[in-house]
């Protein structure tokens, strides 16, 4: 199975937790063996690529600044790119940049998605019932990926992936064991570094240097 043919799975909870207006936001990277996975919460209408007339593809974050500010102190960016992102307002960003982007983080060897699908106007929270109806197909999405490692943002998504409660600031850089049907993926549990969490952008570019450096 590849990843795109998830996306009619997604497609369909988008209508049931999403925004209808919007369209889901999937995922983007290397989709084989990369040497991250990062997991973020789900996306919001900021991201440009949710609108119903994209043509290009519908991965994280298009259209938005803060969250490339810790992508590039981390590596997965470099400085000229990086530049160009916070140069740009979100109706700069097209199709073919938006695809350039995504390429720069694939040749890093980096895979990036998050665990709901469903895209929503704001930023509000999620209950842990909505996101809970992503896991299984975001474990398949992983088992079909098959990355080194995985990075799971904030306390929320975390405790979900991991089927058990998790506080990031007491498991800072520890490394979590999950058997996802028969294969074991080490996991991390590093602070959201969007949002409310911008606070906390700093610890999370530190924890993620020292995880991504061993």
């Amino acid at each position: 199975m590849k990843v795109k043919e998830l996306n009619k799975y997604y497609d369909k909870l988008q209508l049931e937790y999403g925004e209808p207006s919007l369209c889901s936001i999937y995922n983007g990277g290397c989709e084989k063996k990369p040497d991250v996975c990062f997991v973020f919460m789900n996306p919001t209408g900021k991201n440009i690529a949710s609108t119903k007339d994209w043509k290009g593809i519908r991965a994280p974050w298009i259209g938005t600044k803060n969250i490339w500010k810790l992508f590039y102190n981390i590596g997965v960016i470099d400085e000229e790119l990086f530049n160009n992102i916070q140069s740009k307002k979100p109706g700069d960003w097209n199709e073919d940049f938006a695809e350039y982007v995504y390429q720069k983080i694939s040749e890093k060897k980096v895979y990036i998605t998050n665990l709901g699908k469903c895209t929503q106007i704001d930023a509000r929270s999620l209950p842990d019932k909505v996101l809970k109806q992503y896991l299984d197909l975001l474990y398949e999405e992983i088992n079909i990926v098959n990355p080194k490692k995985i990075v799971v943002f904030g306390n929320q998504v975390s405790s979900i992936f991991l089927s058990q409660k998790i506080c990031v600031k007491s498991v800072r850089q520890k490394e979590f064991k999950l058997n996802i049907k028969g294969k074991e993926y080490s996991v991390y549990s590093v602070f959201y570094p969007i949002g409310n969490g911008m606070r906390n952008i700093d610890l999370a570019i530190e924890d993620l240097n020292c995880i991504l450096k061993n």
